[in-house]
């Protein structure tokens, strides 16, 4: 029972450092990319719904990203979403097309994508967290009902802080890297 907790801690950790690690795809330093696009949410039918679902998204130019929404009522509640994603672009609407020219990165520009790269760390690491405590929670819960003794639940909670510790540490890796890359002129 104990290992099923281990594993599932595990496979819900790997999923919080996959999903961190496609957010941080999405901060291109150079060219435009889909990915940039990717965490936007659009206010639509009632629902907040991914960019991706509402539109249709293109890279034509290095520098410009393109989004075709296919229903025109949408096209306001897209470019707002867009503008106000926190990733300072400054989209452009014509008809049912909306342009996106992504910015040379200034020094200040590449510091606001610094800052919205450790604001996803943290977010990952809080999940790693929150994954954590429910596997202590499974651990006190097992212990509380006889499966495991005192010294075991210890160890098993060792493990648990081990598994996060290192899942920490990736999440550290990983965005020192990015923010290398960004910085990079």
């Amino acid at each position: 029972m104990t290992d099923q907790v281990i594993a599932d801690v595990k496979r819900r950790m790997d999923g919080a450092l996959d999903a961190f690690k496609k957010e941080l795809g999405g901060l291109r330093t150079g060219r435009a990319s889909t990915a940039l696009l990717e965490p936007v949410v659009v206010e639509a039918y009632g629902n907040r719904m991914p960019l991706s679902q509402v539109g249709t998204i293109g890279v034509p130019e290095p520098r410009m990203i393109t989004v075709s929404v296919w229903d025109r009522s949408l096209v306001k509640a897209t470019e707002k979403a867009i503008r106000d994603s926190g990733l300072g672009l400054n989209p452009q609407t014509e008809g049912q097309t909306i342009r996106v020219p992504i910015p040379d990165l200034s020094q200040e520009r590449r510091a606001e994508l610094a800052k919205v790269a450790h604001k996803y760390a943290e977010q990952a690491r809080v999940a790693v967290r929150n994954v954590r405590r429910d596997g202590m929670d499974a651990l006190k819960k097992a212990e509380k009902k006889g499966d495991i003794s005192q010294d075991e639940l210890k160890v098993w909670s060792d493990k648990v802080q081990g598994v996060t510790d290192q899942h920490i540490k990736l999440v550290d890796e990983a965005l020192a890297h990015k923010e290398k890359e960004i910085m990079q002129v």
